[in-house]
């Protein structure tokens, strides 16, 4: 019974290992075998992967160079630090050097103790000069001052000559005496005195002038010169010199500088008939727009034409200011 038996659990054994063979090969089969587009996938993924990986590090540093790099940093700011410090000692410890050993130079006075005696400095000669103890060189320096015009008004005008030695004009001012500039005859010498020519500025009509009139003063060119004229005959002409300081771009300091070369004519004034002037006639001034102008004919409309123009501040748009600026510009 024994040999029976054996024989039947082989057969078991060899019949199981098929079994599980046969079970790997399915499963390889539905799950580890891929299409041709499933591989195209996958090896794209990869290649996406590794890309990622790998791209980044071509474009960084080694972390050597980083190390080196960063080291170099560190020893510029100690040296830096250290320089720093050494400044500061030396600095702190200048007051307790010993300069007991410094040069100075010996100072020899420049003028001596000489005789005094009441003089005219505009009128001494060097050897008298010399006399009152000044050292010819200065001497020399005041008689230079005088030929090229220069002259002593008062006692202290003589501390202006370059190198008048200290203590001088001390010992010395008691004895000054200055003859009047006036009263001196001086030998003529046939000169016309020059006089400056009196130029009076000419004043520019800012309803009449065109640009190269404009550009003739100062700090305006062609182009504020050209905006100045261009508003000026939106408005129908100006009626104030205040009106070229609302021009766009001309700055007040430049306004200033010009205001008082400028003069108006009123009679060129161009006016506008509010009796008549319709709505896109009257929109088009600088001062009235459309809402206004829309105002204006509307009420001529309900009320029948204007009478005068202070009828136009029955118009709740026209306030005292608005009024001030249209009403040179209207007419009935």
């Amino acid at each position: 019974m024994h040999t029976k038996i054996a024989p039947q659990k082989f057969w078991d054994c060899l019949n199981r290992c098929y079994l599980f063979c046969m079970f790997w090969k399915r499963f390889v089969q539905d799950y580890l075998t891929f299409s041709k587009k499933e591989r195209i996938v996958i090896i794209s993924i990869l290649i996406i992967v590794l890309s990622i990986y790998f791209i980044p590090r071509l474009f960084i540093r080694s972390q050597s160079e980083l190390i080196v790099q960063n080291d170099l940093i560190l020893g510029i700011a100690k040296d830096s630090l250290e320089a720093k410090r050494d400044t500061n000692y030396w600095r702190q410890n200048d007051d307790q050097r010993d300069f007991s050993t410094t040069y100075e130079p010996k100072r020899e006075p420049l003028f001596t103790q000489g005789e005094l005696f009441e003089f005219d400095p505009n009128t001494l000669s060097v050897g008298d000069w010399q006399r009152l103890g000044l050292n010819e060189k200065t001497a020399k320096t005041i008689i230079n001052y005088r030929s090229k015009g220069g002259k002593f008004y008062k006692p202290e005008d003589l501390m202006r000559i370059w190198g008048m030695p200290e203590g001088f004009y001390e010992r010395v001012k008691d004895y000054i005496t200055i003859t009047s500039i006036e009263m001196r005859t001086y030998p003529s010498n046939n000169l016309i005195p020059y006089s400056k020519p009196e130029t009076k500025s000419v004043l520019i009509d800012i309803n009449e002038a065109d640009t190269s009139a404009l550009i003739a003063l100062p700090g305006i060119g062609s182009k504020l010169a050209a905006r100045i004229i261009n508003f000026r005959d939106k408005l129908g002409g100006f009626y104030s010199v205040d009106q070229v300081g609302e021009t766009y771009g001309v700055p007040d300091s430049t306004f200033q500088r010009i205001k008082t070369r400028l003069q108006v004519n009123l009679n060129a004034l161009r006016k506008l008939n509010i009796n008549t002037a319709t709505k896109d006639e009257l929109k088009v001034h600088p001062y009235i727009k459309w809402n206004l102008a829309n105002a204006i004919v509307e009420y001529r409309n309900q009320h029948g034409t204007f009478k005068n123009l202070e009828d136009l501040k029955n118009i709740a748009l026209v306030d005292e200011i608005t009024f001030k600026k249209i009403v040179h510009y209207l007419s009935l």
